[in-house]
Parts: structure tokens; sequence; C-alpha cells
């Protein structure tokens, strides 16, 4: 299409003027704001109009066990949940520890992509603990973190060296913050639930133990972290006295860890076995009231898609993680606006600004001339979670059959409308 009319109600957004009302006119990669004739029209009254959604946290798969994902069908995710960007995690086969293989990713999502994509690259070679990568050259090749995701840095000198080589270039590292001695193989979180059932539980002190490092390294190096999937209380306390000392510290939780508590698993339900663990009611409370008062800067869904036949394999032996693009915003919408918490400038926020800052990306806004990235949200579409009709190859997810309010219905890119599900825009396009 050459051109595209907006007529909506609502901008939530960070631009000059936080709210704006139309129509605005998308043409040519840019946004102005009178319609040119002719233009295409999207009738978007009575939906929210926000900059392209963001997720720092994906694992797309590929290269190595496109049998889960590929980077297409990730981002076909990514899109019809809502997101103009991911960055996908390095725990891939081979890593993604090398030039090449970031240059890889970052072309194929450019060629076949339905949204943009971002790498973060890993923090050691072959994310095994031991010899750090070359970060400048990773950079250089498009990578915007570092991180040995699935597992944390456990060695303290070469953590420390990573600090060391962050600080130096001003590069963000992202760490899944876990001792295995501590963890020591639980399957999910260790309390009364997992004695109840019979399960090894997950010590939280593994991850708090590693942010109490991180946070200590960060410190002496002044380089930034960032803390991945965040899911204790103790975790959110500790990131927050970070903050408030001054640290470069920034902090993300899943949907599902601001929703679930580790009640879930009595189910038995594989899909219910997250890493880290779902925690406690006080741990889903504390991350809630850490995202309310700028402690958790942003939502990641940590993507983790996995074929039907792991995840059959049961509770103890199947590997943990649920895919989570495509029910990102409805989920978040269940736990924190219907609980009267907070409204939607801040579920966006969390979406957009909150990402793009950890990363240091640009956040989109509403002004002439800026290429378009944008989200259209219905606040008040209530939906079925069918994961049948997923994009993603996954299928693990424990809300299936759910009913949730508030969707994403169409993504611009550019000039480029793509609508999130088949029909979202029944009656809206004149």
């Amino acid at each position: 299409m050459s051109s595209l009319t907006i007529e909506f109600g609502e901008w939530l957004g960070w631009a000059a003027n936080d709210r704006v009302a139309g129509p605005l006119t998308l043409v040519d990669k840019s946004v102005e704001t009178r319609p040119r004739a002719n233009a295409a029209t999207i009738s978007a009254r009575g939906l929210l109009l926000c900059p392209g959604f963001m997720d720092i946290h994906v694992h797309l798969r590929e290269p190595g066990q496109s049998h889960k994902e590929t980077i297409e069908s990730g981002t076909a995710a990514a899109m019809a949940g809502g997101f103009t960007y991911v960055a996908c995690m390095p725990n891939t086969v081979p890593a993604l520890d090398t030039p090449d293989t970031v240059r890889w990713v970052i072309d194929r999502a450019k060629n076949i992509g339905h949204c943009e994509g971002g790498v973060v690259a890993a923090i050691t070679c072959g994310r095994k603990g031991d010899e750090l990568t070359d970060f400048a050259a990773l950079l250089a090749a498009g990578a915007v973190a570092f991180s040995d995701d699935g597992v944390g840095v456990e060695r303290d000198d070469v953590m420390l060296r990573a600090f060391e080589r962050a600080a130096r270039i001003d590069a963000l590292l992202i760490q899944h913050c876990e001792y295995k001695a501590i963890s020591a193989g639980g399957v999910m979180h260790q309390g009364a639930v997992s004695q109840k059932l019979g399960f090894p539980g997950l010590d939280p002190r593994s991850e708090e133990t590693m942010i109490e490092r991180d946070l200590d390294l960060c410190r002496r190096t002044g380089g930034r972290f960032h803390v991945a999937h965040i899911s204790t209380a103790r975790a959110v306390e500790l990131v927050r006295r970070g903050k408030a000392e001054g640290l470069p510290v920034t902090s993300e939780v899943t949907p599902h860890h601001l929703l679930l508590t580790d009640e879930a698993c009595t189910s038995g339900d594989s899909n219910t076995k997250m890493h880290p663990p779902l925690r406690s009611t006080a741990d889903v409370d504390a991350c809630r009231r850490g995202l309310l008062d700028g402690t958790i800067d942003c939502i990641a869904t940590d993507h983790a898609p996995h074929a039907a036949d792991e995840k059959a394999a049961g509770f103890l032996k199947a590997p943990p993680g649920i895919v989570g693009l495509e029910t990102a915003v409805g989920l978040v919408a269940k736990a924190m606006i219907e609980t009267n918490l907070t409204g939607w400038p801040d579920v966006v926020r969390w979406f957009t600004s909150g990402p793009a800052r950890v990363l240091r990306l640009p956040c989109p806004t509403m002004e002439p001339q800026q290429s378009a990235n944008l989200t259209l949200i219905d606040p008040t579409l209530e939906w079925t979670v069918d994961p049948a009709g997923f994009r993603s190859k996954g299928r693990n997810t424990p809300f299936g059959g759910q009913r949730l309010r508030g969707r994403s219905v169409a993504v611009v890119r550019g000039n480029k409308l793509a609508e999130c599900f088949p029909g979202a825009l029944n009656g809206r396009l004149g």
C-alpha cells in the first residue's frame, strides 16, 4: 500500500505530545499529521495505538533446533502477539558466539522474518563458562548484549573479566542467575508444594546468590548488569537496593511469573515447568510491586518453544519453558490490569520504552518523518487461548483454553500493515 491513514482515539507513547488524536497518515515509512488523498484507512476508534512492542528475551532456536522453532515461525509468533522487535538468546546449536553466527541470524531475520530480530550473543565460548567471547567483534557484527542464557556464568574470575571487558566498551551483560550447586537439579520451586508432590525443589538462593555476586562485580567495575527473568521476592529487593545505590542494573520479569504460582504444578502438567520455576504467592506479589515501583524495568516473555514429544516426557524429565509471544499481552492485562494494580499506559511502557532503555535502543514515537513502528491493541477484546492456532511451532503453554481480555490486533512497520490474527480488523479497513 502506498499510504495508510489510522483514525484512532488514543495514542499511548512517549512523543513530545504524549496523547494525540487522529487521523494520522503513514506514508513512505514516515508519519505525517495530515492524511493524503486516496489513502487506505483503518478505523481504530476504541483501539490503543502504541509504539511497536519489544521483547528482549526470546528463543528462536536457530541454528540447530529448527524442530522446536525457526526464525520464520518465531518472528511470525512475535508479530501475532503484537511485537515488532525481538532479541534472541544464544543457546542455539552452535551457540551464537562468533560474528558469523550473529550476522547469520540478523540476515535471516531480515530476509524471512516477520519482525525485526536482534541478537544477544554469548558471554563465553560455547556457553561453557570458561573463555570469554570477543565482545567488540560481536558488537560490530550486530549483537545488542551478551548472555549465556540457559545457564549462569558461575566462575567468579570469568564473570569479573566479563564485567571488566563489558565496562570498557559499554556493553550490557544479561545474566541467567543460577548457581547449579545450589539449585541442585531442582525441577520446581523449593517449598511446601514441592515437598507435597515429592519433586526435587529448586532453591531460590541459587538465583539470589548470583545476583548478589554480580551486583558486587557491577559495583567494582561499573559494567552494566541486567537480571533475566527475575522470580523471587529477595531477588527483587536486591535489585531495588542496587538501583538505590546508583548501580547500572536493570531487570525483567515474565508474564508467567506475574500470574502463576507453584500451586499450578500440582496438576502435573509439564507446561508448568519453568526455569526459573514458578514461585510462591509472596514472590508473585513482589514481582508485581517491582514492576510498579520501577525496580523491574520491563516484561520479557522468555519464549521457549519445545517439541510436543519433549514436553510429553513427564514433569520430571521434560525440558523447562513455555511459549509466550502470542499470549503475553492478555496475560499481563490479567495480572496487572484486571487486578486493579495499574492501567494500559504502564503495560505499554513495560513492552516499549522499558525494554528499549535496557538495550539502549530508540523507542518509536509518533513524530513526522519517523519510520512507522506501531502496535494496535484492543483493550476490551475477549479471546480464548488456542495453542493449535499458534504461529509458533511450540504449543507448550499452561494457558490453553483460558479466557483473556485485551489483545494486539495489528502491527505497522514502515507502510506495511499486518493483522495479528485472521479477521482482526474486520469492519475497520476502508
